[in-house]
């Protein structure tokens, strides 16, 4: 069973940058699909991005386009994700997860089609 753990959240100003892991060991060979979920206050969770573990190809939510970016370091059994220009808007829970079997729709964040999620790790904006 891999365990997904996640860190790198923080404070941050807004504009600023953070860098959230997800260190996944053994991920490889069972996931198809890793993702990067959050959880704004008061809203449901929502998706932010995926990668295809085999070609690293990307997906992203709107909002997030252009200023996110999803990656993973094979070695390392780790997925990032690179967060630029950060908004108030952006703050929140942020989840990793993972899907066994490979789908479209995980592709594009159906959660229903993730089996492994980590415990979150949290971002906040201050001015």
């Amino acid at each position: 069973q891999v365990q997904l753990v996640e860190s790198g959240g923080g404070s941050v100003r807004p504009g600023g940058s953070l860098r959230l892991s997800c260190l996944a060991p053994g991920y490889t060979d069972t996931m198809r699909v890793m993702a990067w979920y959050r959880q704004r206050p008061g809203k449901e969770r929502e998706w932010v991005a995926t990668i295809q573990t085999s070609d690293s190809s990307s997906y992203y939510t709107d909002p997030v386009k252009g200023r996110f970016k999803i990656s993973q370091d094979k070695n390392k059994n780790t997925v990032y994700l690179h967060m630029n220009t950060i908004l108030p808007a952006d703050i929140g829970l942020y989840y990793c997860a993972g899907a066994r079997r490979f789908t479209f729709e995980a592709l594009l964040g159906d959660a229903r089609q993730f089996d492994t999620w980590g415990q979150g790790t949290r971002v906040s904006v201050s001015s």
